[in-house]
């Protein structure tokens, strides 16, 4: 793609989603999701692959249907109250209809199915863009609007996302669906905690984003597009290898690596305002996701030797940790000791 037309589509994608998280009227965060979609979309089509273009497809339709369940909402409740204000309260029927409508951007169950097929289709770096950086406009809004939102509604969602998010990912070997199904389980535990403690909610999607961001840049530099491919990874590089291999350990939210923390935390709170079959739902579904991290762990590191011949060809490439890699590892493994300070 020219320089200059991936300047103004990362362009376009930033400021989509920082007018969106700074917007107090609803059509103002209207039009930074419609500029965040319209910048995405190139993005996944480049490749000039009907896998891309099936990708590209699906994701406008989905977020098309979302924004314009947005557009509804907001015109129902301005229509009811006289105020295009996020912050004002909501009628009833407009707060679970915005509900539905950022869950479906989000990828939160029952309206997730897209989300496991674009990131398929797509390139590992767009996938990561996804994955990270298109969450941020919506989780905006729930953060702006958490008071108006349906908590019933948030919460079983939420539940059910970690159902699925374990479930969906058990049986698959591609790698860019696992990280699939992890982004729409990580995301279910946001949206059960946003109707209580928005600041652990905003604790998780910043550590999900590091711990991410760690793992797709490792699948990026190896080219690890299935677990097949994860096991000549050490053959590059026996650190990024111990590196990729804390890190799912991390995801899985394994003690005493960082990704435990919005668990403990979620945990806590949920257990504190008396939702104990969801939280033990939630709980029991997070060991689906921890056996398919162990998996993906266990082919990466314990499953080929040294001598296998079909490693040979990679001893070729040896490439560093990258940037990213540097400043995101050290959030991702070390930071539970500073949870004290984070619940302050």
């Amino acid at each position: 793609m020219n320089p200059t037309v991936t300047l103004l589509i990362m362009s376009s994608l930033a400021t989509g989603t920082i007018i969106t998280a700074s917007s107090f009227h609803w059509f103002m965060a209207w039009i930074g999701l419609e500029m965040n979609t319209l910048a995405i979309i190139p993005i996944i089509s480049k490749q000039h692959h009907p896998r891309a273009t099936e990708a590209a497809i699906k994701y406008f339709l989905t977020q098309a249907a979302a924004s314009a369940l947005i557009l509804f909402s907001s015109t129902m409740n301005a229509w009811q109250s006289g105020t295009w204000d996020i912050t004002q309260p909501t009628n009833p029927t407009s707060s679970i209809l915005l509900t539905i409508a950022i869950a479906m951007k989000l990828g939160l169950a029952p309206t997730h199915f897209w989300l496991p097929e674009v990131l398929q289709g797509t390139t590992l770096t767009t996938a990561l863009i996804i994955s990270t950086w298109q969450k941020l406009a919506p989780m905006a809004l729930i953060y702006l609007t958490t008071n108006n939102l349906s908590p019933t509604t948030l919460i079983l969602m939420g539940a059910l996302s970690t159902c699925v998010g374990g479930w969906g990912g058990v049986n698959q070997t591609q790698t860019r669906k696992i990280m699939a199904y992890s982004s729409i389980a990580h995301f279910g535990w946001m949206a059960a905690i946003s109707p209580m403690l928005t600041n652990i909610m905003t604790l998780n999607l910043i550590i999900y984003t590091m711990m991410t961001t760690t793992m797709f840049t490792a699948l990026i530099m190896t080219k690890s597009k299935t677990i097949q491919n994860m096991t000549t990874t050490w053959t590059l590089s026996p650190t990024l290898t111990a590196a990729a291999l804390l890190t799912l350990l991390s995801l899985s939210g394994l003690p005493p690596l960082t990704g435990f923390m919005p668990k403990w935390l979620i945990i806590n709170e949920l257990i504190h305002q008396n939702f104990i079959i969801t939280t033990s739902l939630m709980t029991m579904s997070t060991l689906l996701s921890l056996f398919f991290y162990l998996r993906l762990t266990y082919t990466t590191t314990l499953t080929l030797t040294p001598t296998t011949p079909n490693t040979t060809y990679k001893w070729r490439f040896t490439p560093a940790l990258s940037s990213p890699m540097t400043m995101t590892i050290p959030i991702t493994l070390m930071a539970l000791p500073m949870t004290p300070l984070m619940i302050q």
